[in-house]
């Protein structure tokens, strides 16, 4: 798939990124992280993000890295586009984006860089050294410390015609906007704040209708009729389904600290789909939280 066809894909429809599967002991488990994936591809997301931040890249290894990426592909080869996550200092990420690209990934995203603050210039030369270093398409994602002003990215655009997406996980409407009005076509926007369903008209009224999912993770059905009510303007089913269950889902996720990935893992091992724990320094849901998330489910998925 070349870059292009990647910006096309990142375009339209609803994105996800599946989380990883560890065993009791917390080690990579293979076998359910492809019946994850094979009982995820057929519900209609436009693409799947493997190892991406819901998939706890940051807790990953180098050595297992490759390993999902390329479980991701061969599971889903013909189904779903696998998009990999890359990310942390400039030579790990740029490992983890020829592991991908190695492995068949379609793309990557590339995520913070984590821990230090960086300049602009910073900033730029690290995107371009990852995007020098492979020849698929790159996304960055505008989240913590890697945040993008639109002359870097207009900059970076010029040099590099592989940089085909931005996601925006920070939620300025202010920068968002001139993002877009600076870039125009030339990128494909995605929104990528944690529970993206929650802004996702806002994010479409500034052009950007395309977000990722991390409740589809568990439920898929209702993820799409949510996405298929902000794309036809269907403002009765959003506010339905804000009220009676995202709200609600983010009055429990709110209670902690990287609850936003132990909640996906819990609705997950809810609905028969158990991913394993997640990697210190994220804790589990408590069991009561996982009852109140339990009822939520049910009251959507009736």
């Amino acid at each position: 798939m070349s870059p292009q066809e990647v910006k096309s894909v990142m375009s339209s429809g609803l994105l996800s990124f599946p989380v990883t599967d560890f065993d009791s002991q917390g080690n990579f488990n293979a076998k359910s992280y492809a019946e994850r994936l094979e009982w995820l591809a057929p519900f209609g997301a436009t693409a799947l993000f493997a190892a991406g931040g819901t998939g706890e890249f940051f807790s990953l290894t180098a050595e297992e890295y490759p390993a999902i990426i390329q479980t991701a592909v061969n599971t889903c080869k013909g189904k779903v586009p696998i998009i990999a996550g890359a990310g942390g200092p400039t030579r790990f990420a740029i490992q983890c984006a020829q592991e991908a690209e190695r492995a068949g990934a379609h793309g990557i995203l590339l995520m913070p860089h984590y821990m230090t603050e960086a300049s602009q210039e910073g900033l730029a030369a690290h995107v371009e050294a990852v995007c020098k270093s492979v020849k698929f398409g790159v996304i960055i994602y505008n989240r913590g410390v890697s945040r993008f002003t639109p002359e870097t990215v207009a900059k970076l655009c010029e040099r590099n015609p592989n940089l085909v997406g931005f996601k925006d996980g920070v939620g300025d409407i202010e920068a968002m906007s001139a993002m877009f009005l600076t870039m125009g076509d030339r990128l494909a926007y995605l929104g990528g704040l944690p529970t993206a369903e929650v802004y996702a008209a806002a994010y479409k009224a500034l052009g950007t209708p395309v977000y990722s999912s991390a409740v589809f993770n568990f439920i898929p059905k209702t993820a799409i009729r949510f996405y298929e009510a902000v794309k036809n303007d269907d403002h009765a089913t959003q506010h339905h389904l804000l009220k009676t269950f995202f709200m609600p889902y983010l009055e429990i996720r709110n209670r902690s600290a990287g609850y936003a990935v132990s909640i996906v893992k819990a609705g997950a091992k809810i609905v028969g789909h158990d991913a394993g724990p997640v990697r210190a320094p994220l804790a589990d849901l408590k069991p009561g939280e996982v009852e109140e998330l339990a009822a939520l489910i049910k009251l959507v998925e009736q």
